[in-house]
C-alpha cells in the first residue's frame, strides 16, 4: 500500500491539474473545428435532404444550359446547377467570376433555405487543367503557338 504524503499529494494534485488543462484545451479545440466545418453537398443529396436547412454549407454541380437570369436593376443572378440526376435553384447576389458560365462546374458556400433553393454567399468557377487567363490565350493566338502541344 502506498503511503500518500505531503510530496505525494502535490504530485497527483500536479498530474490532475495538467489532464484538467489538456482535457480542456482539447476540447475547445475540438468544439472550434466543428463550429469551423463547412461541409459539402451535391444537387443530389440536397434534393434527397441529406443537407442542413439554414446551416452554412458548402454546393457544388454544373451550371445548366439556358438557366441563368441576371436582374437588370441589381447584381441578383438566379441559376440552376445539376450533378448527373438532380438540379437545384441558386440564388446570388453580387460580382460572378470570370470563369462562371453554363456548362461549367461552379462551387458555392451558403444557406440551403428551403428543400430546393440555395442562397450563395460566395460562387466559385471551376476549370479543367488546361484553363488559361484570357490574355495569356490572346496572346498565343496572335502569335499561332500551342502551348498544349506534344
Amino acid at each position: 500500500m502506498i503511503k500518500i504524503t505531503k510530496r505525494n499529494k502535490k504530485s497527483i494534485i500536479k498530474i490532475l491539474v495538467f489532464f484538467f488543462a489538456i482535457a480542456s484545451f482539447s476540447t475547445l479545440l475540438i468544439y472550434a473545428f466543428s463550429k469551423n466545418m463547412v461541409y459539402f453537398y451535391t444537387p443530389s443529396q440536397i434534393v434527397n435532404q441529406e443537407a442542413p436547412v439554414n446551416t452554412f454549407i458548402r454546393v457544388g454541380g454544373m451550371v445548366k444550359n439556358e438557366s441563368v437570369i441576371r436582374s437588370k436593376n441589381n447584381l441578383k443572378v438566379s441559376f440552376i446547377i445539376h450533378d448527373t440526376e438532380k438540379e437545384i435553384n441558386i440564388i446570388y447576389e453580387g460580382i460572378l467570376p470570370d470563369l462562371f458560365a453554363e456548362g461549367q462546374g461552379v462551387v458555392m458556400t451558403g444557406k440551403l433555405i428551403s428543400d430546393n433553393n440555395f442562397l450563395a454567399d460566395e460562387v466559385l468557377a471551376k476549370h479543367d487543367e488546361n484553363y488559361m487567363p484570357p490574355e495569356v490565350a490572346d496572346m498565343m493566338k496572335n502569335k499561332n503557338m500551342d502551348l498544349y502541344k506534344k
